[in-house]
């Protein structure tokens, strides 16, 4: 009798304190389903499988009772140690966690199955619990983000990253996708399979002009994290810039490029380097001669309309970077994303060392490459040992810096190598390595590992084709048998970063990039 008093005073006060704060704060009690939460937690109790069907939809916080935070709590520790959930395991639980009065005692738990019958529609009404969960969340982010619109002092900006993070943070909670049917899942694959063999190249995914690496890659495949990784000087931008050129201006694909080291000018500047054949030094220092710009504009066409969106939002977050990957693929269908680089990006969250804070950017890049399904490059820098390192110094997989759950989480992992860096002028097989620059694909989790060496071009920070070379005007490096009217788009989207353009080495240079 006391424990029921207990609990029809606390009912009470729980109901009078809830009350108030609704009616204070919109006049409306916030949604809630308590007789469903009541029905869920009995079926739980009476059937012991009913939480297989419930379980990934539902967390403590989706219910509105705090009694029914606490219930669902206990029976999840049960649960996660493989023990029997029924009224005397989920009453004892809570006895020694001493929350058992606070939920309204023994009698409270044993009533919860009186409301339900059976488990049947359990999953069914953990949804409408979590619905009604993602409304209160809803509201509670949407008063959040008013009262600081109306606090001046706040940056307007922060407050729209704010807002955004919030609701992705809900989504992210509670949009859970379901399993798929094999049979369903054959069908789709056999289409994937259909179009592939339509390709007579054998690129199923987004190509890179390069013609070896596509070949041993069959082009980057949707949802696929790759990571780049080298030392500093080996030419990483300039192999991704080269990489973006070739797909968006030869095969029309939409490659974003998030840069957080470089500014939008320097990259597009880069980029106009790689597509007209124009030195860098001269684009640095400025043109003489009116040859020099009839030669700009008779060859910027292609790469002006190149579908290229570059955002050099510096430390830019895993959030952001959520936020706007899913924008560009709603907009404009990006087919590639391209993150310069990895190590310059921040987690978003407090706490943690910075290894922690990595292995988080390394597993939201893909759960982001997932989710938009299309393929992620993060550059990423490799650790001193390699200097250090006897030998030809040849990148290995152990080299990549700070976190090991960089290369768990990467479906590829290729490395720049350039001998010429550390002053090797002859291979293994004793062939001269004067502008050869080795991809190495270390892990390749859907295909076979190999080497591609391509030429790189100083005067031109580009990569190219070895065999791309015999029709190469070694003067300006600018090839005259290629086709510049293709269509496409370059945008530059708005940064907070400087337009510096000390950025190009001189022809005689060692690229920084």
């Amino acid at each position: 009798m006391e424990e029921n008093k207990q609990f029809k005073q606390q009912n009470k006060r729980s109901l009078v304190t809830a009350t108030a704060d609704a009616v204070s704060e919109a006049g409306k009690l916030p949604p809630q389903a308590i007789d469903i939460e009541e029905a869920v937690l009995g079926a739980m109790l009476l059937e012991k499988n009913a939480i297989n069907d419930a379980i990934d939809i539902l967390q403590p916080e989706s219910f509105y009772k705090p009694a029914h935070q606490k219930i669902f709590g206990a029976i999840l520790e049960l649960f996660a140690g493989s023990e029997s959930i029924d009224i005397l395991s989920v009453t004892e639980r809570l006895r020694k966690k001493g929350e058992l009065q606070l939920v309204g005692g023994p009698g409270y738990i044993a009533q919860l199955t009186n409301r339900i019958a059976s488990a049947a529609h359990i999953e069914y009404h953990a949804r409408i619990i979590s619905e009604k969960f993602i409304l209160r969340s809803l509201i509670e982010v949407s008063s959040d983000v008013i009262k600081n619109s109306y606090d001046e002092t706040k940056d307007v900006f922060n407050v729209l990253n704010e807002a955004e993070e919030g609701l992705f943070k809900i989504a992210e909670g509670n949009l859970k996708k379901s399993y798929g049917k094999v049979g369903d899942l054959v069908e789709e694959a056999i289409q994937e399979i259909e179009k592939a063999s339509k390709n007579q190249d054998g690129v199923s995914g987004v190509p890179t002009g390069f013609t070896d690496l596509d070949r041993l890659t069959s082009g980057w495949q949707k949802s696929d994290m790759i990571v780049l990784a080298a030392r500093p000087g080996m030419g990483k931008t300039a192999f991704v810039l080269s990489m973006a050129k070739n797909s968006a201006v030869q095969f029309d694909k939409a490659v974003a490029i998030f840069s957080l080291e470089m500014s939008s000018v320097q990259l597009t500047k880069r980029l106009m380097a790689m597509e007209t054949g124009i030195s860098s030094e001269k684009l640095r220092k400025g043109f003489t001669s009116q040859e020099d710009w009839d030669q700009l504009h008779g060859r910027i066409n292609a790469l002006a309309e190149a579908p290229i969106f570059i955002d050099d939002t510096p430390a830019l977050s895993i959030f952001e970077l959520r936020a706007k990957c899913r924008r560009l693929k709603m907009q404009h269908d990006i087919q590639l994303v391209i993150i310069d680089y990895l190590q310059l990006m921040t987690a978003g969250t407090k706490g943690g060392n910075r290894e922690q804070e990595i292995s988080t950017i390394s597993r939201s890049i893909k759960e982001i490459a997932k989710e938009i399904n299309v393929p992620i490059i993060a550059l990423s820098q490799l650790s001193r040992s390699v200097e250090t390192r006897g030998g030809d110094k040849r990148p290995m997989l152990s080299d990549l810096r700070e976190s090991g759950a960089i290369e768990q989480d990467a479906d590829m992992v290729v490395f720049i190598y350039r001998p010429e860096y550390y002053g090797l002028v002859e291979d293994e097989n004793g062939m001269p390595t004067d502008g050869i620059g080795e991809i190495i694909v270390a892990k390749h989790r859907n295909g076979s590992l190999d080497t591609v060496r391509l030429r790189f071009i100083k005067q031109l920070t580009k990569f190219d084709n070895l065999d791309a070379f015999d029709e190469m005007d070694y003067s300006t490096g600018f090839s005259p048998n290629k086709d510049f009217e293709n269509n496409s788009d370059t945008i530059t989207v708005g940064s907070k970063m400087n337009d510096d353009d000390d950025f190009l080495s001189n022809s005689n240079d060692e690229v920084p990039f």
